[in-house]
């Protein structure tokens, strides 16, 4: 298959990234605007799969020289892990508008425009000749985006982004199932990575990214048979 993984310099993406790479059938695109974390994957995957792209995602420039250079390597997505997220904790007295365009600018304009550019390539893609499926996107979110979860201070930004996430999920798998492409996204709870240990001090989180990036990988070649425009949560706490 040939997939590609945003905000693969660390955490989730960092590991899916390495799970994907143990299939050496796979060519997998690692887009992050961190190459140092980029360069770090590749000497520990030392795996030839792994091609390492520079993309902001909020960038529109950046991410069309992201989708021109995967273009001109293969013919064809069959997976798409949109992970690159941004967190901001702050007050929502505190914030401002900037703060509010940074944090969407990545976790949901991001997300649309690196959709939107790959979907030439995502509607050539052929993940099941049965089921006519060409290609399977997942959006990952939070239990934070989740209507009615418990919410916490200083995450308006952070939260309500991932809301809007899941709310494009529904509305893209709509749209784009004529075109074989499967659609869906995982609201994850507490997962210990840098971003949730900046969010919440102290916190023990129950799960372990090793254990997402897996699962992510399992869902990622059979979850479309099953579910499209659905949210999974994928927790067993209420962050």
């Amino acid at each position: 298959m040939n997939i590609v993984v945003t905000g693969a310099s660390r955490g989730i993406g960092y590991q899916t990234a390495l799970k994907f790479s143990e299939d050496t059938k796979n060519t997998i695109f690692v887009l992050s605007r961190n190459e140092g974390g980029l360069k770090k994957l590749l000497d520990e995957s030392q795996s030839a799969t792994l091609v390492p792209i520079r993309c902001d995602i909020s960038d529109t420039l950046s991410v069309e020289a992201a989708v021109n250079e995967i273009s001109g390597r293969v013919k064809s997505i069959e997976v798409l892990v949109n992970n690159a997220g941004s967190l901001l904790q702050k007050d929502f007295s505190e914030l401002t508008m900037e703060d509010w365009k940074e944090v969407y600018g990545v976790n949901v304009f991001g997300v649309a425009a690196i959709t939107k550019q790959l979907l030439p390539l995502l509607a050539l893609g052929k993940l099941s000749e049965r089921e006519k499926v060409h290609a399977h996107v997942i959006n990952i979110a939070s239990m934070g985006g989740i209507q009615g979860s418990l919410k916490f201070k200083g995450l308006s930004a952070y939260s309500s982004s991932k809301g809007a996430l899941i709310t494009m999920t529904e509305c893209l798998s709509e749209e784009l199932q004529s075109v074989g492409i499967r659609v869906n996204c995982v609201a994850l709870g507490s997962v210990e990575t840098e971003m949730f240990k900046k969010a919440f001090p102290g916190y023990e989180a129950s799960a372990r990214v090793e254990e997402i990036a897996a699962w992510l990988v399992d869902f990622s070649a059979k979850g479309f048979y099953f579910f499209n425009g659905k949210t999974i949560q994928l927790s067993t706490s209420t962050p």
